[in-house]
C-alpha cells in the first residue's frame, strides 16, 4: 500500500509552498473564495475538469458529479479545485463537435498546465468530451482519471425500448416509406431521452467510456452504471478518494497509456460492437501521449475477436441492460478466460492490473453479454478498407453491415456534397437501384469542415417505398456510432484534399470486400490518372477565426484528425512567474 509521502514535489508547491510575494499573493487570491490556511500545507490539489453545458444535455447533470468528486477528494486528504472547460456537445453544436474536439482539448491542455493543480479528475460523457479531455491531460501527462456521465435510461415507445440515436434513424426512414405517420414518429421524441445522460446505445459517448475502462483510466464499472443510478455517484466519490494517492503516488497517464493498452482498447471494441469512431479518437490520444498507433493496428489486433455485447445498434439490448448484466468487467473477463484480452497485466488507474479488476466479475444476463461460442457476430473487428479510393484507409463496422453486403459491386450515385445529397435524395427519377453505390465526397475534415456524422445516407425514399433497408454508402465523413448499415467511412485522403473519392463519377464501378480489405474504382490506370490529373483541391472556407485554423492544420481520419501542431507530450512544467 502506498503511504501519504509524495513520491515527488507537488506541482501546487510552485505556486502555494512559498513564503515570499508570490506565494503570498497565490494563497491570499485563493482566500477570498473562503478557504482556510491548512488547504494550503502540501496536501495534492485536485483538478476537477467539468464538461458540465445546459446546451451539452449529456453533461447536464456534473454538477452533481462534481460535488461526490470533491467530497471524495476532501475524503482522501487532497484541496478539491473545480474548473470549466470548452464543452463540445454532439446534440446542438453545429457543423459538429468534432470541430471543436481539438479545440476543447486545448482548452484542457493549457488550464492543466498553467494552473495549480497536481492531478485532474476529467468529467466526461458526450462523444467527443472524453477523447478532448483525454487528449489535453495526456499531452501535460500529469496524474489523471475519467469519471463518465453514464448513459441514459432505457428510451420507451408504446412499451418498448427505444434507443437513442439508432430509433430515430429507423423511425425516419419507417416515416419516410410511409410505413408510420408523423404523429407516430414524433411520439417518440419525449420516451427516447427520459433521464440525463449519454445514448443508451453503444453510440460513441458509450463506446468512448469502454475505451477509456479498457485503457485503464477508469475505475471498473466506469462505462456502464446508468446516469441517474446512486451507484454513478459512488464511482464519482471513490475516483475523487482514488485521484489524491495517484497524485502521491506520481501515478502519470504516460504509465498509464502504454501500447498495451492501446491494443487491449482495439480488442474491447470489436467485443463490444463499438463505433467506427473510436478509430479516430484513439489514434488522437495516442499521438498526444506518444504511441504510434497506425490503422493495421485494428486489424492485427482487433480481427477475429467476436461481438460479445447485444447491444444497438448492432443488437437488441441498451446500456442499463448491459450494466446489469456485468457491465465492461464482465466483457473483459469473457476475453480474459479465452486468452484473447491482448496484455491482461496492464496497469490502470486504481493500481491494479486490468486482470486483476475483472478475474471474479460476475455475468449476469449471458443473452446481453454472450458467452464465446455463441457471439452476436464472428468477428466483430473494425475492418480497414484499402485500395485505389482509399490509398490512406477507410474502416466498416462489420457488426451493423448487412453480411451480404460485405463483398458488393455496384454502380456509383455520387453526391459532391451534403447540399446535394439532399436535393438529389429525394428525386424520384433519380438513377439509383439496390444495388446501387451512394458516394459523398466533400464531407471530411477540411471539406465540410469537422467531419460531421453524415456518412450514414439516408436511402432514397423510392427504394425505401420497395422495402429496401440497406445499400453500401461510401464517404470521407464519419458516422454517429449510434447508427448502422453498410457504410464505408473515414476515406482517406479526403475530396477536400485531393483524393480519390474527389473523382468519382455517376456510374462507376465500384468493388468493395470487407474480408479483402479491399476498396476499389474500376477504371484503367489511364483514366485514373487523367481524372487525378484534374482534381483541384478545395480553397480554405470563407471567413477566419478558428475555423480557418482548424482547415489549415488538421491531419486526415488514418492519421486522428488531431490538428498538427497539438500532436505529441509537451509535460506540465511551466516557468515561475514573478508577480
Amino acid at each position: 500500500m502506498s503511504d501519504n509521502t509524495p513520491k515527488k514535489k507537488l506541482r501546487s508547491t510552485e505556486w502555494f509552498g512559498h513564503n515570499d510575494k508570490n506565494g503570498f499573493m497565490y494563497r491570499s487570491w485563493m482566500k477570498n473564495q473562503g478557504f482556510p490556511d491548512h488547504e494550503f500545507d502540501g496536501r495534492p490539489v485536485i483538478g476537477i475538469c467539468n464538461t458540465w453545458s445546459e446546451l451539452t444535455p449529456c453533461n447536464a447533470h456534473f454538477r452533481k458529479i462534481a460535488e461526490h468528486v470533491r467530497r471524495g477528494v476532501y475524503e482522501a486528504g487532497g484541496f478539491p479545485v473545480e474548473f470549466p472547460v470548452f464543452s463540445n456537445g454532439e446534440s446542438n453544436l453545429r457543423p459538429t463537435a468534432m470541430l471543436t474536439r481539438n479545440l476543447a482539448a486545448m482548452d484542457v491542455e493549457e488550464a492543466i498546465r498553467g494552473n495549480p493543480i497536481d492531478a485532474v479528475v476529467l468529467l466526461a460523457g458526450c462523444d467527443k468530451t472524453t477523447p478532448a479531455l483525454l487528449m489535453g491531460a495526456a499531452s501535460c501527462d500529469v496524474p489523471a482519471i475519467v469519471v463518465s456521465g453514464g448513459p441514459m435510461l432505457n428510451g420507451k415507445l408504446d412499451g418498448k425500448n427505444i434507443g437513442s440515436g439508432t430509433s430515430v434513424w429507423q423511425l425516419h426512414e419507417s416515416l419516410k416509406a410511409g410505413e408510420i405517420d408523423l404523429h407516430k414518429f414524433l411520439s417518440a421524441e419525449g420516451g427516447m431521452s427520459r433521464s440525463a445522460g449519454t445514448c443508451n446505445t453503444m453510440g460513441t459517448a458509450s463506446t468512448m467510456a469502454c475505451m477509456a475502462e479498457a485503457l485503464g483510466v477508469t475505475l471498473p464499472h466506469n462505462a456502464a452504471i446508468p446516469a441517474v443510478d446512486a451507484r454513478r455517484y459512488v464511482l464519482a466519490h471513490l475516483s475523487g478518494q482514488r485521484i489524491v494517492q495517484m497524485a502521491r503516488d506520481d501515478l502519470k497517464l504516460s504509465k498509464l497509456l502504454t501500447r498495451q493498452a492501446f491494443e487491449n482498447a482495439i480488442r474491447t471494441n470489436a467485443a463490444i460492437g463499438g463505433s467506427t469512431n473510436a478509430v479516430i479518437h484513439l489514434k488522437a490520444i495516442a499521438g498526444r501521449i506518444g504511441v504510434d498507433l497506425a490503422l493495421e493496428d485494428w486489424t492485427r489486433v482487433g480481427q477475429g475477436m467476436p461481438t460479445l455485447v447485444d447491444l444497438m445498434p448492432s443488437g437488441r439490448f441498451l446500456m442499463e441492460e448491459f450494466y446489469y448484466a456485468g457491465g465492461l468487467p464482465g466483457v473483459l473477463r469473457r476475453m480474459g478466460e479465452a486468452g484473447l484480452l491482448p496484455h491482461p497485466d496492464a496497469l490502470t488507474a486504481n493500481g491494479q492490473s486490468l486482470w486483476d479488476n475483472v478475474r471474479e466479475a460476475p455475468i449476469h444476463d449471458p443473452e446481453v453479454i454472450r458467452p464465446l461460442d455463441k457471439p452476436l457476430i464472428d468477428d466483430g473487428s473494425i475492418r480497414v478498407l484499402r485500395g485505389n479510393l482509399s490509398p490512406r484507409g477507410a474502416v466498416l463496422k462489420p457488426s451493423a453491415a448487412t453480411p451480404a453486403l460485405l463483398k458488393h459491386r455496384g454502380r456509383a450515385v455520387v453526391f459532391e456534397n451534403l447540399e446535394h445529397y439532399k436535393e438529389r435524395i429525394v428525386d424520384e427519377a433519380l438513377d439509383v437501384d439496390a444495388d446501387s453505390v451512394l458516394v459523398l465526397k466533400n464531407c471530411g475534415p477540411r471539406g465540410y469542415p469537422g467531419m460531421a456524422e453524415v456518412g450514414n445516407m439516408g436511402l432514397p425514399p423510392k427504394l425505401l417505398r420497395q422495402g429496401i433497408k440497406d445499400m453500401v454508402r461510401i464517404s470521407d465523413a464519419r458516422m454517429s456510432g449510434t447508427a448502422y448499415g453498410t457504410v464505408v467511412l473515414h476515406v482517406a485522403p479526403e475530396a477536400a484534399a485531393g483524393g480519390p473519392l474527389a473523382m468519382v463519377r455517376d456510374g462507376d464501378w465500384i468493388e468493395l470486400d470487407s474480408d479483402a480489405g479491399r476498396l476499389h474504382l474500376d477504371i484503367s490506370d489511364e483514366e485514373y490518372a487523367s481524372r487525378m490529373a484534374d482534381v483541384q483541391k478545395s480553397l480554405t472556407p470563407p471567413g477566419g477565426g478558428y475555423r480557418k485554423l482548424y482547415v489549415e492544420h488538421v491531419l486526415q481520419a488514418d492519421e486522428g484528425c488531431d490538428l498538427d501542431f497539438l500532436v505529441g507530450c509537451r509535460g506540465a512544467a511551466v516557468p515561475r512567474h514573478s508577480h
